[in-house]
């Protein structure tokens, strides 16, 4: 698809509303304007105007506004019509459009020609997707900051720190014998060193910001019968699933979202896991067990009255070997059903509960924020993505591998090399450094019009 195009899509939701917005970008913006409208609004102004047919038959009446290249959102020229958002009146004003030669946007084209033209960065244009899906009010701050370039800064700085000490290294590399200054060792060293501390800050904050807009995916799993759904419930707020005696009442996957400390939490409920009686329920047992594979957190439900209960390292031993790797909290349900002294013989960090009376659930949700890395209202985070994330791990460990050379061999090329890939690892969270076919992974996942 070529930038040549001039582009056109629905802004507003689906459905009926009171406004609907309609955006068009690109070269023949100000002749289509012409032709549907009669003339060329004013710059940046909202006017009133009639959106007519090709027979001069009108459409819709509302606003337009125009905005001249290059100061536009996505820097070309733009038109942005606002009328009223019935379905079919949006409808008949997109097909003229269209036939006064628009071409319908595709998901984030809007924002991806904005990059393009250097009004905002990747992370920017992410932020401005992050915005739009936020969960939660902290979120949406996160995501303004985002927006509005903080995170960018943050990395630009980083970027700037690794030039400036690459640029020393190979200039004394390729120039040995002229007058430029060397860089002694413990420079680098101590260069070095501040960079990765502050590479792990940064990582830091882009843990805390990822969490904040993909939130933390906490799987609910144990035997059967041991409380899984009634916590769901409890957690939920709601009856969001189905409670009997009976083991294996649960069969598949049952999702449920719930804010904690301003962060998204993505509960899953699964079947219990024993030797399965049938073929539903073993499949059900098998999404379980990939279900907790993917999780942040698994939260595996003991009943404190059962037999097994008795052997606290046998349960700890069982629950680690569900998922190599994942964190687990063990939840220790059914309290009610016990002596109060017997009660209190569990390990200090099981979490002690009772899903039926509720005691005990404020140590599990104040658990399940600490998890998640509750943000106070004042706080400064800035959205951010796995992929950031990624991108920051590999920079980090280009920057390990570069203090592995200097220490080493004491190689500066290597050092430098190192550098220069840790570098390019950065630029790719800005688009500095991004391939087309990850550009249009990022935009696809926009909506249509933005």
């Amino acid at each position: 698809m070529s930038s040549a195009d001039t582009i056109a899509a629905v802004a507003s939701p689906p459905g009926r509303g009171a406004i609907g917005v309609l955006r068009i970008s690109g070269p023949d913006t100000a002749r289509i304007a012409v032709a549907m409208l009669g003339c060329l609004p004013p710059p940046r102004q909202a006017t009133l105007a009639i959106f007519r047919d090709a027979a001069g038959a009108a459409i819709d009446q509302g606003l337009a506004l125009y905005f001249p290249a290059p100061r536009s959102y996505t820097g070309e020229e733009m038109l942005e019509l606002q009328g009223h958002g019935g379905p079919v009146v949006l409808d008949l004003a997109l097909r003229r459009l269209v036939e006064l030669g628009c071409r319908l946007a595709r998901p984030g084209e809007f924002s991806e020609r904005a990059f393009l033209n250097g009004k905002i960065d990747v992370a920017q244009a992410e932020g401005v997707a992050d915005l739009i899906d936020a969960a939660s009010a902290a979120a949406a701050r996160a995501a303004v900051r985002s927006l509005r370039g903080e995170f960018s800064a943050l990395v630009q700085a980083l970027q700037a720190e690794l030039t400036g000490l690459r640029v020393r290294i190979e200039a004394s590399i390729d120039f040995p014998d002229e007058d430029v200054p060397l860089v002694e060792d413990g420079d680098v060293a101590i260069r070095l060193a501040s960079l990765r501390r502050a590479f792990e800050s940064l990582r830091v904050e882009a843990r805390r910001g990822a969490r904040l807009v993909e939130g933390l995916t906490a799987v609910i799993a144990g035997k059967p019968n041991a409380g899984k759904s009634s916590l769901m419930n409890r957690l939920a707020g709601d009856d969001v699933a189905i409670v009997t005696d009976i083991p294996g009442t649960t069969r598949d996957l049952l999702r449920h979202q719930v804010l904690e400390g301003g962060i998204p939490l993505h509960l899953v409920d699964t079947a219990g896991l024993r030797a399965a009686a049938d073929a539903i329920e073993a499949e059900g047992i098998r999404r379980a067990r990939a279900a907790i594979a993917q999780a942040d957190l698994l939260l595996y439900v003991v009943d404190a009255a059962a037999p097994d209960a008795a052997d606290p390292g046998a349960i700890a031993a069982e629950a680690r070997s569900l998922a190599p790797g994942v964190p687990v909290t063990i939840v220790l349900n059914k309290v009610d059903l016990l002596a109060p002294r017997a009660a209190g013989t569990a390990p200090p960090e099981w979490i002690a509960l009772s899903a039926r009376t509720g005691f005990g659930l404020d140590r599990l949700r104040a658990h399940l924020r600490a998890c998640a890395g509750e943000f106070p209202a004042e706080s400064s985070a800035v959205s951010a993505r796995r992929r950031h994330l990624d991108a920051l791990a590999r920079a980090g460990a280009r920057l390990d591998a570069a203090e592995s050379a200097r220490s080493g061999t004491g190689a500066a090329e290597l050092v430098a090399e190192e550098l220069r890939l840790a570098q390019r690892a950065l630029g790719e969270i800005t688009g500095e450094f991004t391939s087309e076919e990850l550009l249009g992974e990022i935009f696809g996942t926009f909506c249509i019009g933005k």
